[in-house]
Protein backbone atom coordinates (compact mmCIF):
# COMPACT_ATOMS: atom_id res chain seq x y z
CA UNK A 1 0.00 0.00 0.00
CA UNK A 2 1.27 3.66 -1.07
CA UNK A 3 0.79 6.58 1.83
CA UNK A 4 0.20 10.13 0.92
CA UNK A 5 1.77 12.47 3.21
CA UNK A 6 0.71 16.11 3.42
CA UNK A 7 2.47 17.18 6.63
CA UNK A 8 2.12 21.11 5.44
CA UNK A 9 -1.87 20.63 6.48
CA UNK A 10 -0.59 20.01 10.20
CA UNK A 11 -1.05 23.12 11.09
CA UNK A 12 -4.20 23.55 9.83
CA UNK A 13 -5.34 20.33 11.03
CA UNK A 14 -3.86 20.50 14.70
CA UNK A 15 -5.49 24.42 14.56
CA UNK A 16 -8.74 23.07 13.66
CA UNK A 17 -9.33 20.56 16.25
CA UNK A 18 -8.22 23.14 19.45
CA UNK A 19 -11.87 25.03 17.97
CA UNK A 20 -15.18 24.83 18.17
CA UNK A 21 -15.76 27.32 15.07
CA UNK A 22 -16.75 26.37 11.69
CA UNK A 23 -14.23 28.44 9.49
CA UNK A 24 -16.96 28.67 6.74
CA UNK A 25 -20.00 29.69 9.07
CA UNK A 26 -19.57 33.62 8.49
CA UNK A 27 -21.45 36.20 9.75
CA UNK A 28 -23.28 38.90 7.35
CA UNK A 29 -19.87 41.55 8.36
CA UNK A 30 -18.40 42.17 5.16
CA UNK A 31 -15.58 44.28 6.46
CA UNK A 32 -13.53 41.74 7.07
CA UNK A 33 -14.11 40.20 3.37
CA UNK A 34 -10.55 40.55 2.37
CA UNK A 35 -8.58 39.84 5.43
CA UNK A 36 -10.81 36.40 5.72
CA UNK A 37 -9.90 36.02 1.63
CA UNK A 38 -13.53 35.99 0.71
CA UNK A 39 -13.89 36.28 -2.99
CA UNK A 40 -17.50 36.99 -3.62
CA UNK A 41 -20.84 36.47 -1.68
CA UNK A 42 -23.95 35.25 -3.22
CA UNK A 43 -27.50 34.75 -1.50
CA UNK A 44 -26.74 31.27 -0.64
CA UNK A 45 -22.87 30.09 -1.01
CA UNK A 46 -19.42 32.17 -1.34
CA UNK A 47 -16.37 31.85 -2.70
CA UNK A 48 -13.17 31.99 -0.51
CA UNK A 49 -9.73 31.21 -1.03
CA UNK A 50 -7.97 28.43 0.52
CA UNK A 51 -5.43 29.44 3.85
CA UNK A 52 -3.55 26.41 2.90
CA UNK A 53 -3.67 25.94 -0.76
CA UNK A 54 -2.55 23.33 -3.41
CA UNK A 55 -1.50 25.34 -5.54
CA UNK A 56 -1.76 29.01 -6.33
CA UNK A 57 -5.42 30.19 -6.90
CA UNK A 58 -6.91 27.42 -4.54
CA UNK A 59 -10.76 28.46 -3.90
CA UNK A 60 -13.05 26.98 -2.57
CA UNK A 61 -17.14 27.56 -2.36
CA UNK A 62 -19.62 26.58 0.72
CA UNK A 63 -23.08 27.78 1.21
CA UNK A 64 -23.91 29.71 4.27
CA UNK A 65 -26.28 26.78 5.86
CA UNK A 66 -23.96 24.61 7.98
CA UNK A 67 -24.83 21.23 6.71
CA UNK A 68 -22.20 18.45 6.33
CA UNK A 69 -23.51 17.33 2.93
CA UNK A 70 -24.97 17.84 -0.57
CA UNK A 71 -27.88 15.70 0.66
CA UNK A 72 -28.44 18.55 3.53
CA UNK A 73 -28.59 21.43 0.92
CA UNK A 74 -31.92 23.12 -0.81
CA UNK A 75 -31.98 22.69 -4.43
CA UNK A 76 -30.80 26.69 -5.17
CA UNK A 77 -27.94 26.60 -2.68
CA UNK A 78 -26.82 23.11 -4.91
CA UNK A 79 -27.61 25.50 -7.83
CA UNK A 80 -25.72 27.94 -6.88
CA UNK A 81 -22.97 26.69 -5.15
CA UNK A 82 -22.48 24.75 -9.24
CA UNK A 83 -22.77 28.32 -10.57
CA UNK A 84 -19.93 29.54 -8.10
CA UNK A 85 -18.04 26.83 -8.70
CA UNK A 86 -17.57 27.79 -12.72
CA UNK A 87 -17.68 30.89 -12.12
CA UNK A 88 -14.26 30.45 -10.33
CA UNK A 89 -13.38 28.33 -12.99
CA UNK A 90 -13.84 31.03 -15.48
CA UNK A 91 -12.11 33.73 -13.26
CA UNK A 92 -9.25 31.39 -12.85
CA UNK A 93 -8.75 30.70 -16.37
CA UNK A 94 -8.73 34.25 -16.92
CA UNK A 95 -6.02 35.14 -14.33
CA UNK A 96 -3.49 32.16 -14.37
CA UNK A 97 -4.09 30.44 -17.56
CA UNK A 98 -3.92 26.57 -15.97
CA UNK A 99 -3.85 23.35 -18.06
CA UNK A 100 -6.43 22.01 -16.41
CA UNK A 101 -8.87 21.51 -12.91
CA UNK A 102 -9.49 19.01 -9.98
CA UNK A 103 -13.18 19.83 -8.84
CA UNK A 104 -13.90 18.42 -5.73
CA UNK A 105 -15.94 17.67 -2.27
CA UNK A 106 -14.68 15.43 0.67
CA UNK A 107 -17.80 14.24 2.35
CA UNK A 108 -17.37 12.66 5.82
CA UNK A 109 -13.90 12.33 7.92
CA UNK A 110 -12.73 8.72 5.92
CA UNK A 111 -13.28 10.87 2.60
CA UNK A 112 -10.48 13.08 3.65
CA UNK A 113 -12.62 16.34 4.98
CA UNK A 114 -10.44 18.56 6.96
CA UNK A 115 -13.68 20.53 7.94
CA UNK A 116 -16.48 17.50 8.12
CA UNK A 117 -19.47 19.11 9.20
CA UNK A 118 -19.67 22.08 6.61
CA UNK A 119 -19.85 21.09 2.76
CA UNK A 120 -17.66 22.80 -0.12
CA UNK A 121 -16.32 22.78 -2.69
CA UNK A 122 -12.52 22.84 -3.91
CA UNK A 123 -11.41 24.42 -7.15
CA UNK A 124 -7.96 23.38 -7.80
CA UNK A 125 -6.33 24.87 -11.22
CA UNK A 126 -3.27 22.46 -12.23
CA UNK A 127 -0.29 22.91 -14.60
CA UNK A 128 1.45 19.96 -16.36
CA UNK A 129 4.59 19.67 -13.65
CA UNK A 130 2.88 21.38 -10.72
CA UNK A 131 3.59 18.66 -8.46
CA UNK A 132 7.37 19.44 -7.49
CA UNK A 133 10.52 17.44 -5.13
CA UNK A 134 9.74 20.00 -2.21
CA UNK A 135 6.78 18.59 -1.56
CA UNK A 136 8.26 15.49 -0.96
CA UNK A 137 11.66 16.43 0.52
CA UNK A 138 10.64 19.82 2.16
CA UNK A 139 7.88 18.67 3.60
CA UNK A 140 6.28 22.25 1.79
CA UNK A 141 4.37 23.65 -0.52
CA UNK A 142 5.98 26.32 -3.58
CA UNK A 143 3.46 28.75 -4.24
CA UNK A 144 4.84 31.79 -6.59
CA UNK A 145 2.52 33.67 -5.41
CA UNK A 146 1.29 34.57 -2.15
CA UNK A 147 -2.26 34.41 -0.72
CA UNK A 148 -3.01 38.21 -0.56
CA UNK A 149 -1.81 39.08 -4.39
CA UNK A 150 -3.91 36.31 -5.52
CA UNK A 151 -6.79 37.92 -4.05
CA UNK A 152 -6.36 41.15 -5.28
CA UNK A 153 -5.88 39.90 -8.97
CA UNK A 154 -9.11 37.64 -8.61
CA UNK A 155 -11.58 40.39 -6.44
CA UNK A 156 -12.09 41.97 -9.61
CA UNK A 157 -13.40 39.05 -11.49
CA UNK A 158 -16.32 38.46 -8.86
CA UNK A 159 -17.47 41.58 -8.62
Amino acid sequence: MDFIWSPWRYTYVSSAADSDSCVFCLDDTRADDEERLVLYRGEHSFVIMNLYPYTSGHLMVAPYAHVASITGMEPEQMHELLGLGRRSVEALEATYSPEGFNLGMNLGACAGAGVRDHVHLHVVPRWCGDVNFMTVTGEARVLPEDLHTSFRKLKPLFA
